[in-house]
């Protein structure tokens, strides 16, 4: 996501991430405060729909960076908050049983989404999981954001390390059900390292990439303590 305001601190300040809110998680705000550059569509876009997401960047104490997503696809804004802006946060897997509005059960983000939801006996069960990006936001404020060819984006929290054959057969059972929506189904695993995408981690490489706070890294494990990530 394009960093689109500059940040309301000094940026050597930004050392940390206040850990009350994770990637991801969906934030209603109480206020947006206005930034320099902002695009003209951020307003609008606020005032209809007063949540933001939580996203990978360092902050200044107090503050958290989040995102803002427009109508477009092309509308995405990186920026920041004082904490005491945020009235109230929803992780993923806060989002994971809930559904959508009854006229858009049928779009196949949802469609997959309910068949990961009744499928209790799945490849899935035993993890704590959600949907982010679109589907997301769209349980979270009930505003529509998913279209017909929008992908299901999937946190899946990995906080113990993941074989790689759980790892190919979690994969595997997900690409099933998104080919019988006839979408995409795009997993990341939350590890200690970061974010990492399944479909990476499944495939044995000899490392793979992680995204965090600091900025994206190549690990060979996602599980082992920072200095053995070099």
């Amino acid at each position: 996501m394009r960093v689109c305001a500059a940040p309301p601190f000094a940026i050597d300040h930004a050392l940390s991430c206040d850990a009350l809110w994770q990637p991801h998680d969906l934030l209603r705000l109480h206020r947006l405060p206005q930034s320099d550059g902002e695009p003209a569509w951020v307003r609008g876009s606020f005032e209809r729909v007063p949540y933001a997401v939580a996203r990978r960047a360092l902050a200044a104490d107090g503050f958290v960076a989040i995102g803002l997503r427009g109508a477009e696809r092309s509308q995405r804004c990186g920026t920041w908050v004082h904490r005491d802006d945020i009235e109230i946060a929803m992780p993923p897997e806060a989002l994971a049983r809930r559904s959508p509005l009854a006229a858009r059960n049928a779009l196949p983000a949802f469609a997959a989404l309910a068949a990961l939801q009744l499928d209790t006996a799945g490849a899935l069960a035993g993890f704590v999981w959600g949907p982010t990006g679109s589907a997301g936001f769209e349980l979270a404020t009930q505003t529509p954001a998913v279209t017909f060819s929008s992908d299901l984006d999937l946190l899946i929290r990995a906080p113990e390390k993941l074989s790689h054959h759980a790892a190919i057969r979690l994969l595997d059972y997900l690409q099933a059900v998104a080919q019988r929506a006839g979408i995409r189904v795009d997993a990341q695993l939350e590890t200690p390292a970061g974010g990492v995408a399944l479909a990476e981690w499944a495939a044995d490489k000899a490392r793979v990439m992680a995204r965090h706070a600091r900025g994206p890294q190549l690990v060979t494990d996602p599980w082992a303590p920072a200095h053995g990530n070099a």
